[in-house]
């Protein structure tokens, strides 16, 4: 079994306020499929990982584990709106960096 991926999947299914047949049927797939991914007793097809990717919108790596790096689709974005969403990403990597450094004083 993948570390962490049924616990990083049921975490985007509930940040987005999804119940498992609302995922299972946007997946395509059951809602049994779902929960057995979720508790860990199973693994999804290659084909079912990217829908699940696509659908919480981060990368196959993330759900596998392999980087903790969650990636934001901007591609449907005007440059504009990609340079704004970059922008507010570096405002909110600068000020946790703050608080981090002002909690290890």
């Amino acid at each position: 079994m993948v570390p962490n991926f049924a616990k990083r999947l049921k975490e985007l299914r509930l940040r987005y306020g999804l119940g498992q047949a609302q995922v299972a049927k946007m997946a395509d797939v059951t809602k049994n499929a779902i929960s057995t991914y979720e508790n860990g007793t199973r693994q999804p097809s290659f084909e079912t990982l990217i829908r699940l990717a696509v659908i919480y919108r981060v990368s196959t790596d993330y759900l596998l584990g392999v980087t903790t790096n969650q990636s934001l689709d901007i591609s449907g974005l005007t440059e504009d709106d990609a340079a704004a969403v970059k922008q507010l990403v570096e405002i909110l990597s600068q000020k946790n960096d703050l608080i981090q450094k002002r909690s290890t004083r």
